[in-house]
């Protein structure tokens, strides 16, 4: 299958499973969603949604059990917009990507903090570079 028409499904897939889980599904267990991307295969057969969740470790695994429970009911929205002769089946997928660059832009500033140089507070160098107060 040409490459741009799975690109096309793939996009329909993540706007409607974004605005189902946002909009209509009614587990409490399902909050703090974000759907980050969709791979759908290359037969239209099954699609991954990837999904990041805000929390506890706790809390996502509560969150994925309640998406994994709601799955046909966002197939049946997805198969209610695809006018394709099946419907993917969906799973869903926690992506740890939002998690991992959280991680190392604070591993980055962390290691920009110390490596750069601390003025002395009795140096000459720290007083000549400031600007005189107005009186």
């Amino acid at each position: 299958m040409k490459a741009h028409r799975l690109a096309r499904v793939a996009e329909v897939i993540r706007e409607v499973s974004s605005q189902t889980i946002l909009f209509e599904v009614r587990d409490p267990r399902v909050k703090g969603v974000t759907v980050t991307r969709t791979e759908v295969s290359g037969d239209l057969q099954h699609a991954k949604i990837f999904v990041s969740i805000m929390g506890t470790p706790r809390e996502q695994e509560l969150c994925m059990h309640g998406l994994r429970h709601s799955a046909g009911f966002v197939q049946s929205k997805i198969a209610g917009r695809l006018q394709t002769r099946y419907t993917p089946v969906v799973t869903f997928v926690l992506d740890q990507g939002v998690k991992n660059s959280i991680e190392i832009s604070r591993l980055i500033n962390e290691a920009l903090a110390q490596s750069a140089p601390k003025p002395e507070a009795g140096s000459a160098d720290g007083a000549a570079g400031e600007e005189p107060a107005d009186s």
